[in-house]
């Protein structure tokens, strides 16, 4: 069962609507349906969130130690709530899936992102379940910073707000621990 979902992004207004903050994004999305809200927790270096499914305390966690050190925060607040892997969710943009694509995956490596590189360094461990929002790739010859830290195109962001609200529909299936089943239907 998650216990812990993280968005990855970067603090700022600079940063609010790029590619790279669609794990902001989603956790945005999914505290307005859960009707709570944020509040900073310097111990953590993040700002915290809590839903409640059928009882079950759940933690949101945005960091605020920019992109590459996201995983301080996250190291933080599974240590002092003893999360175990499998109840980690990490949100992030994927650049190799299409806007608007959405997968589940539990485990595997950072594939060059360097949030997810530094969450599983500040873990030593990388068995958590990751929700990867396609973003698409630059073309040819663009930089891949310059991309991810520039707002989507209309179109784009209409196809990752839908992925976005899939994502958020899934999410109480996924809080009951139905993981299995979501990942098929997701990746589907």
């Amino acid at each position: 069962m998650i216990k812990l979902i993280v968005g990855l992004g970067n603090p700022g207004q600079e940063y609010d609507k790029t590619r790279h903050n669609v794990g902001f994004l989603f956790l945005d999305e999914l505290i307005q349906n859960f009707a709570a809200s944020w509040s900073v927790q310097s111990k953590f270096e993040g700002l915290i969130a809590e839903i409640a499914l059928e009882g079950t305390k759940i933690i949101l966690l945005k960091p605020t130690t920019y992109m590459n050190r996201s995983g301080q925060s996250v190291a933080k607040v599974a240590r002092y709530y003893k999360f175990e892997p499998e109840e980690i969710l990490v949100v992030h943009d994927e650049l190799d899936f299409s806007a608007g694509v959405i997968k589940l995956k539990k485990g595997g490596g950072h594939a060059g992102h360097n949030g997810l590189r530094d969450i599983i360094l500040q873990l030593n461990f990388n068995e958590f379940y990751r929700l990867r929002l396609g973003i698409g790739r630059p073309s040819r010859g663009n930089m891949v910073a310059n991309f991810v830290l520039s707002a989507p195109s209309k179109v784009e962001l209409v196809a990752i707000t839908n992925a976005i609200e899939t994502g958020v529909g899934y999410i109480p299936s996924m809080l009951c621990g139905d993981m299995a089943i979501v990942m098929n239907k997701i990746n589907s």
